[in-house]
């Protein structure tokens, strides 16, 4: 029977013809029936794709034949299932696009990337190095490096969670002062892969974070690492029709439902069709809509 897999992937490396790259990526995925989406710029590549085992390891060893996609950093997880033509449910179709950063932080003069990586960003830490830092430190902080709403089901114990909508609001965040207190800290950024903490990491120590650290391989390496049984508590937020994903047979639920208060990981689209709020919602409450929207209740909620 046909295995169902998701493969996340990035790498930062300097492209001088991105626009080939594309090219190159699109007729990949498609000539093996792969789904997903890709982001390329000058400054290398970030995806998502999801299909048949076999054909996501062929993608994989062909992406990585390109130079500076050889130490591309790829993890694996379970799809939720192929249609009949073998492509993935958890993508609606194949996207492969240009763009002026792979990560949207609104910053790209800011980010310097050469073929090693990105240049000037926090150390490193794989999973076993941060729980030692954890073990030597009292006053390690971890700092969210996602979108506000993906915390709400799941994170690392006592996060800092900045109160942003979109990863261009980090910029603004920062220069806020109010996370002055941590600049002398040590501070662990950590995100679903790695790869927006790749540029935070670097934004913070610019704006004078003075020991910043990034989770490698982000809480995915982290969850396969220790399941449920380390500092990561919930579900992990991702960007595909899984909606979230877990590390064990019995997660934390953190989530509460933003309809009736009731423990719940399930994340939906608000219900307005103008509105692109991500909310926690029970299965009762699933025409909830955000508090933008407060003159529609959902009739069809018991708890309402």
């Amino acid at each position: 029977m046909p295995v169902p897999k998701i493969l996340l992937f990035y790498a930062f490396t300097p492209l001088p013809d991105p626009e080939a790259v594309r090219l190159w990526q699109r007729d990949l995925c498609a000539s093996l029936g792969l789904r997903g989406r890709i982001l390329i710029s000058k400054d290398g590549i970030n995806g998502t794709v999801g299909g048949e085992l076999d054909a996501v390891k062929r993608y994989l060893r062909s992406t990585r034949e390109y130079p500076g996609f050889r130490e591309l950093d790829a993890k694996w997880s379970a799809g939720s299932g192929l249609d009949a033509d073998g492509r993935s449910l958890d993508f609606p179709k194949l996207s492969v696009k240009v763009r002026e950063e792979i990560v949207s932080f609104g910053a790209p003069d800011e980010l310097r990337v050469d073929e090693h990586g990105v240049v000037g960003g926090g150390e490193r830490l794989d999973p076993r190095a941060l729980h030692t830092l954890v073990q030597e430190r009292d006053d390690v902080v971890f700092f969210d490096g996602r979108n506000r709403f993906e915390a709400e089901i799941g994170r690392f114990r006592d996060a800092v969670v900045p109160e942003v909508a979109n990863t261009r609001e980090f910029v603004a965040e920062l220069e806020s002062g109010k996370y002055d207190h941590l600049k002398d800290k040590p501070v662990v950024t950590y995100c679903t892969g790695g790869i927006r903490c790749e540029v935070l990491s670097g934004l913070m120590k610019s704006r004078g974070f003075q020991e910043v650290y990034q989770l490698d391989g982000g809480v995915v390496r982290y969850g396969e690492t220790f399941g449920d049984a380390g500092l990561w508590e919930g579900s992990l937020y991702v960007f595909d029709g899984r909606g979230s994903v877990t590390f064990g047979d019995e997660p934390a639920v953190i989530g509460r439902c933003a309809g009736c208060d009731a423990p719940t990981s399930r994340m939906r689209n608000c219900a307005d069709p103008s509105c692109r709020e991500q909310l926690v919602v029970c299965e009762a409450c699933d025409v909830l809509r955000c508090a933008a929207h407060p003159a529609v209740e959902a009739a069809d909620s018991p708890h309402r």
